[in-house]
């Protein structure tokens, strides 16, 4: 019988049934409006409001509850952080630092600061993805009001030293942003022990609802003053003017909560999983390639490049197996991954990449599927091309 296998988790996650459950009640029965609480309608969705404000602040160390600021997702989340904290300190500073293989929702924001004046500073990676902590710390200037530096990437997987670079931007003096968006749920994230300051995340990548997300802002050592970009009613303490997603804050709460609370035993059945994926590729195929970090790298992501072969051609040639060429959020340009090139591999490698992403729900049965399946085709596309067969003849 022919499988349907969802290796794609980095790009959207299936809704946990447990989360759909807790959110369900939310959509027809307690449909209130958290911020009408002069009846009982209302104050139902509030305290569902404020109890998944407190299981988003467990789940990355926060403070106080009051540090979290509800929004429709990460892209939404980081573009309040950067902007916001740009015009809250723009009479300290104009200067920004971030990375070259940052997601699109950061070097846009990024980029619509430096035509308003603003100057951003994009440090290199070396090859396996990971910034130079030195070099931050020299790029670092009496105006630099915010460094925002991912904290796992999204298309190889490659965890930032981050704790070092909070410790960096403390001794500093300037604020650090993170997009923890593939990180929460997946490694332990402690916004205090990292010193962090700001700090993305998004539901939909951990088997919560899509449409909801949450941005941290220290209130405390220092107190963030981040402006907000949406403006309306003044909800979320005029951070994020907007009616609440309720259902979708809920979900988004539950999510967090069952990730953190099997956290470890998950993460460790997503690194066999994975492992096991590379092992059987890398036995049956030669000139591949691991991309990325080698261990320093989310337990549920393989980026693979598979020299004499076309990504796209190989994507296309199972269906019945779910994989990336690269981000989601910009799969369908042509252009060859600018995170990918980054780490210096050349275009004809960049192309010839896939991203493996593993989720809660896959099996070892998935992954004996995906092998056999990704095997197959590689070796029927490189049976095609004649730089395949003139590099072994040589």
């Amino acid at each position: 019988m022919q499988l349907r296998v969802y290796l794609d988790n980095n790009a959207t996650t299936p809704c946990d049934p447990r989360v759909f459950e807790a959110m369900r009640p939310y959509f027809c029965e307690r449909f209130g409006n958290a911020a009408s609480n002069s009846h009982s309608f209302g104050r139902d969705a509030e305290e569902a409001v404020v109890k998944a404000r407190e299981q988003v602040a467990k789940a990355i160390g926060a403070g106080t509850a009051k540090e979290i600021v509800f929004t429709s997702g990460a892209t939404e989340s980081n573009n309040i952080a950067i902007k916001g904290t740009a015009a809250g300190y723009a009479d300290k500073g104009l200067h920004i630092i971030t990375q070259q293989t940052e997601h699109k929702a950061v070097i846009d924001p990024c980029w619509y600061l430096e035509q308003h004046g603003f100057r951003v500073t994009r440090l290199g990676v070396g090859r396996t993805g990971q910034i130079n902590p030195n070099e931050l710390d020299n790029a670092i200037a009496d105006d630099t009001i915010l460094v925002s530096i991912m904290t796992a990437n999204n298309e190889i997987g490659t965890l930032q030293p981050v704790a070092e670079i909070g410790r960096i931007c403390k001794s500093r003096g300037t604020l650090f942003h993170t997009d923890a968006t593939q990180a929460v749920g997946k490694i332990p994230i402690d916004v205090e022990s990292m010193g962090i300051d700001l700090l993305s995340l998004s539901g939909h990548k951990i088997h919560g609802p899509k449409g909801v997300g949450a941005l941290y802002i220290r209130r405390k050592n220092p107190r963030v003053h981040c402006e907000g970009i949406l403006h309306g009613g003044g909800h979320e303490r005029g951070m994020r003017s907007g009616t609440l997603n309720v259902p979708g804050i809920v979900g988004l709460g539950k999510a967090l909560e069952i990730a953190v609370a099997g956290m470890e035993a998950e993460s460790a059945r997503l690194t066999r999983l994975r492992d096991r994926l590379w092992e059987g590729l890398s036995s049956r195929l030669s000139d591949i390639f691991l991309n990325g970090h080698p261990t320093e790298r989310l337990p549920n992501t393989a980026n693979i490049s598979f020299r004499y072969i076309e990504g796209e051609s190989l994507i296309m040639g199972f269906g019945d197996v779910a994989v990336s060429s690269g981000s989601a959020c910009s799969s369908a340009l042509l252009e060859p991954s600018y995170v990918l090139r980054a780490l210096g591999l050349s275009d004809e490698l960049a192309h010839s990449s896939i991203r493996f992403s593993l989720g809660r729900f896959n099996t070892p049965e998935d992954i004996e599927y995906a092998i056999e399946r990704v095997s197959t085709r590689v070796a029927k596309l490189r049976e095609m091309n004649p730089l395949y067969e003139m590099a072994q003849e040589s």
